[in-house]
C-alpha cells in the first residue's frame, strides 16, 4: 500500500487492532490472558511469515504480577519464546500468542512487595522498524508529539487522554532480538492501528485508519 502523508495535528494512538485467521478463538485467548481490554480483533487471511515487525509491552509492579500474566498466557495457549528472568534492568518475559502476535510482560523491580495483581502500568505498542530517525519524522509529519528520544535507536510518542497504548520505535533487528526471535519475515504485519486523521502506510508498512470521529464524511 502506498503511504499516504498527512500533516494534520492531533493524530494519536486511539486502538490496536490485531488480525487473527480464527476470531473466537483469540477472543478467548485475550480474555483469558487478561488484556482483551487494550485491543481490539478482526478476521484476517493476510499471509505472514516470520517475525512480524512489533510486539506489544505490557509493564507491570513486580515479578510475581509478570509471572502470573505469563502463567495465564501459556495455559490458554500461548508459546514461551523467552522464559520470564532477572536481568539487568529487572525482570520480564516475552510470549507468542496463538495468532502469532508477540506479548513482552515485564517489571522493572527485581523483588516482590506484595501478592500478585492483575493490574497492568503500561501498554505500549513497540514497532521494529528499519531507520527509526526516518519514521520518527513521518510520524512527527502526522501530527504525534515525542515524548522520548535516544537517537537512531528508541523514540517514544506522547499518549493522550484517548490513547489506552503508548507508541514507540525501535530498530528492527534490535527488537527481533530483545524477544528472542530471527528478525526476517515478509507479509502482513497482521495489525491495524487507529486515531490517524487520514488512512495511511508509514515507511515501514504498518497500516492507519482514520478514528471515526476524525473520518470524512
Amino acid at each position: 500500500m502506498a503511504t499516504k502523508t498527512s500533516t494534520a495535528a492531533g493524530t494519536s494512538l486511539t486502538s490496536v487492532t490485531l488480525e487473527v485467521n480464527d476470531l473466537a478463538a483469540a477472543h478467548a485467548f485475550y480474555r483469558a490472558f487478561g488484556v482483551d481490554a487494550y485491543v481490539r480483533l478482526q478476521t484476517s487471511q493476510a499471509p505472514s511469515t516470520g517475525f512480524r515487525g512489533f510486539t506489544v509491552a505490557l509493564t507491570v509492579s513486580q515479578p510475581a504480577t509478570v509471572d502470573g500474566f505469563v502463567a495465564d498466557a501459556v495455559e490458554a495457549g500461548a508459546t514461551v519464546l523467552k522464559a520470564a528472568s532477572k536481568s539487568f534492568w529487572g525482570y520480564g518475559g516475552v510470549v507468542q500468542a496463538p495468532d502469532g502476535t508477540i506479548w513482552k510482560i515485564a517489571t522493572s523491580a527485581k523483588k516482590n512487595t506484595g501478592p500478585a495483581t492483575r493490574t497492568v502500568d503500561e501498554v505500549v505498542l513497540l514497532l521494529g522498524v528499519e531507520d527509526v530517525k526516518t519514521t520518527k519524522q513521518h510520524y512527527v509529519g502526522q501530527g504525534l508529539s515525542v515524548a522520548k528520544s535516544f537517537g537512531g535507536k528508541y523514540v517514544e510518542f506522547a499518549p493522550t487522554s484517548d490513547s489506552p497504548v503508548k507508541l514507540a520505535l525501535y530498530k528492527r533487528a534490535a527488537l527481533a532480538k530483545d524477544l528472542g526471535v530471527p528478525a526476517d519475515g515478509t507479509g502482513s504485519h497482521r495489525v491495524v492501528l487507529g486515531g490517524a486523521t487520514a488512512d495511511f502506510t508509514d515507511p515501514d508498512g504498518f497500516v492507519w485508519e482514520a478514528a471515526p470521529h476524525a473520518a470524512k464524511p
